[in-house]
């Protein structure tokens, strides 16, 4: 089978290659990729190519696909999977593979390690290990790109699940964010932020106040127009929206939304000092912090009130990613609509994108960057889907579909790009 792959050799050297793919073994599945969604992660290990953790030594000799954020469907199942697995079925992945042996130890992934497997890609060869390991995941919803949201929203589940709180005289730690307590989630309206007020209002476990900051007026106008503190209300959920640019004291102005009380749980969504230092000082008597932005520079820290350590029993986690059962409570929410990632995306383009995207990544302004791997498009924004529909009648319908569903990306749109636009030499 011919692939169509973005490949790593090195620092910064991605090449969007066709070769062939070597015939599937027994105990290994030919799988076609429709979406990927363009993570920060890539870009972090493009730039630090085989000094990453997760990426081996001789990609200059033999490369790896990139993209770990995918859906698509199984096409050749191996005849040890046969059984457990349909062909022609729709899957999403859980990238991180743990397990002794792998070929990076425990950091071993689909999009870093491996040559014949990644999301940026139109047919891979799914290794053993992945179902051997559970991480291989069947995706009953018809959104493509949902599937492929499955991961980033499976890393907010892990965070608000990493969430503890203790009770006076017990050491039990009691998981999970407090249920119908108070919660902030600062620098929270880019796209992670905005799956975490989505989760947040719809999970099992939610806040009775969530109050959401930020210091982007425009982003957080869209936030409000997504996540209503209407919807919220009906939810059980008293959202509202904060803008702390111009305040003089953030941390008066985020604890007078809670009657000048501490909060139960708080959420920091951006590798700031400040922010992270404003997170640690509104948290009530057994609040827990989550810095849930990966910073990329190692020595990045910052100031933690160890005095509240002690006598308010504040607690602090981080969190990486989440682990399958998280993702796949992703794709049960996903696939009964009771959560929609397609908040998180803003632009959207094929295969020969990727490149460029991936490697200038941060200083590409909004959030999500939506990938299908057959199509050839550059990336466009869907905010400007409606301009270049002036003179290109496939973006004039993209835009059309997509204002009717609040300017988001949509079921709709997917099936009119997967059935319109170019594919990819």
């Amino acid at each position: 089978m011919k692939t169509t792959a973005i490949r790593m050799y090195g620092k910064e050297d991605l090449r969007m290659e066709s070769f062939e793919l070597p015939e599937i073994a027994d105990d290994e599945i030919l799988a076609h990729i429709v979406s990927d969604s363009i993570c920060m992660s890539s870009y972090k290990a493009a730039k630090q190519g085989a000094d990453h953790k997760r990426v081996p030594a001789n990609i200059a000799e033999q490369p790896v696909m990139i993209g770990h954020e995918f859906c698509g469907e199984l096409v050749t199942v191996g005849a040890k999977w046969k059984d457990t697995f349909e062909e022609g079925g729709r899957f999403s992945i859980q990238p991180a593979i743990f397990y002794e042996g792998a070929p990076m130890g425990i950091l071993s992934a689909p999009g870093y390690t491996y040559q014949h497997i990644g999301g940026d890609a139109t047919y891979i060869i799914i290794p053993h290990e992945v179902m051997e390991h559970d991480c291989l995941l069947p995706y009953d919803g018809e959104a493509y790109f949902m599937g492929s949201l499955a991961e980033p929203v499976s890393c907010i589940a892990g965070a608000f699940h990493a969430q503890y709180h203790t009770a006076a005289g017990s050491y039990e730690h009691q998981m999970g964010i407090v249920d119908g307590g108070t919660m902030a989630i600062l620098a929270g309206v880019g796209p992670m932020g905005l799956g975490a007020i989505d989760y947040a209002i719809h999970a099992d476990l939610k806040p009775r106040l969530l109050v959401v900051t930020d210091i982007d007026q425009d982003r957080l106008d869209r936030a409000a127009t997504i996540y209503t503190p209407r919807h919220a209300a009906e939810q059980g959920v008293d959202l509202r929206y904060l803008n702390t640019k111009d305040v003089t004291d953030p941390v008066a102005a985020i604890l007078e939304q809670n009657e000048g009380k501490g909060y139960d749980d708080a959420f920091v969504f951006a590798p700031v000092k400040s922010v992270i230092e404003q997170g640690d000082a509104i948290l009530g008597t057994d609040g827990c912090l989550n810095f849930f932005a990966g910073p990329t520079d190692p020595k990045f820290s910052a100031g933690f009130n160890f005095y509240n350590v002690h006598y308010e029993s504040h607690h602090l986690v981080g969190t990486t990613g989440g682990n399958t059962a998280d993702m796949r409570e992703a794709l049960e929410l996903m696939g009964h609509d009771v959560i929609s990632p397609a908040a998180m995306i803003t632009h959207v383009g094929g295969l020969n994108a990727v490149v460029e995207t991936t490697l200038n990544l941060p200083s590409i302004p909004g959030g999500k960057k939506l990938i299908y791997t057959n199509k050839k498009l550059p990336l466009v924004a869907i905010d400007d889907f409606a301009d270049r529909g002036k003179s290109d009648p496939f973006y004039a319908k993209l835009a059309e579909i997509c204002s009717a569903n609040n300017n988001l990306w949509n079921l709709e749109a997917e099936k009119h790009l997967l059935e319109h636009a170019p594919e990819i030499d």
